[in-house]
């Protein structure tokens, strides 16, 4: 049976100072429950505050990014192995927001063009992590352009082929998969329950076709967008759901105990 997992993203939110609040209050509300398995993504910079946190707890730490390349002039960039020695043992790649697709613009339309994230640099990002020994939560999901077009199943085929390109299957079983479709992140739209468990569902069927029966019915695919306690029980029930990856309900630790409580 495969077991929850619960992460939060706490995108651009936070001085190291309200990190280290957050979490202490997390851990006093969380306790000594270990029924699923938790992760927070910090920023950056309060990476090593969390994790100093964490220690003794059973709380993981992953990054909301990586880049591919080991060292370099690459101004701005984090490396794998810079995270794995911050403590990271997660990290989302390819979120609809460094892909430029939002579900509540934001910014102006014109800069857009700055989250420059595509399938082949997503695949690239899973090497690296993987080759450090960092499990990879790969996001996939369609616009609400895309879902009125019919084109979901299409586009979330063509995201997981993209990203799991010419990657060795016996490397793949650290892989964790979240569906999140972009209209359900940060507009309070939620997909529903029946409809998230078929996209689940069917990222477990192409799994089964791109790297084997095996790695697809142990490999853990969540659900994110608009993840909250009053709906995460519903979400988590589901035969092909396990477990969320939570934005804006992260950043309160009641909310996100709670919802790590429903797994």
């Amino acid at each position: 049976m495969r077991r929850k997992l619960v992460a939060g993203n706490w995108k651009m939110h936070m001085t190291a100072t309200e990190a280290v609040a957050t979490v202490e209050c997390f851990i006093k509300e969380i306790g000594s429950k270990d029924s699923a398995d938790m992760v927070i993504c910090p920023t950056f910079l309060s990476i090593p505050k969390v994790r100093e946190l964490t220690k003794s707890t059973k709380i993981e730490i992953g990054a909301q990014d990586v880049f591919w390349m080991p060292k370099g002039a690459f101004t701005g960039q984090i490396s794998a192995g810079m995270l794995r020695a911050a403590g990271c043992s997660y990290c989302i790649v390819g979120h609809s927001e460094t892909r430029g697709r939002f579900g509540k613009l934001e910014i102006p339309a014109e800069t857009v063009c700055h989250f420059g994230e595509t399938d082949h640099t997503v695949n690239l990002k899973i090497g690296a992590l993987l080759e450090h020994g960092i499990r990879p939560i790969l996001c996939v999901g369609e616009t609400q352009a895309e879902r009125d077009a019919s084109m979901t199943d299409a586009i979330i085929t063509t995201q997981l082929e993209k990203a799991l390109h010419s990657l060795d299957p016996t490397e793949l079983d650290a892989l964790v998969i979240a569906y999140e479709p972009v209209w359900a992140i940060g507009t309070g739209k939620v997909c529903d329950s029946l409809e998230a468990e078929r996209v689940c569902g069917l990222v477990r069927s192409i799994l089964e076709d791109l790297v084997g029966e095996g790695l697809a019915r142990t490999c853990r695919v969540l659900y994110g967008g608009s993840v909250k306690a009053s709906n995460a029980k519903e979400l988590f029930s589901q035969p092909n759901i396990d477990g969320g990856l939570v934005g804006g309900a992260s950043l309160d630790p009641k909310e996100f105990a709670a919802i790590v409580s429903s797994a």
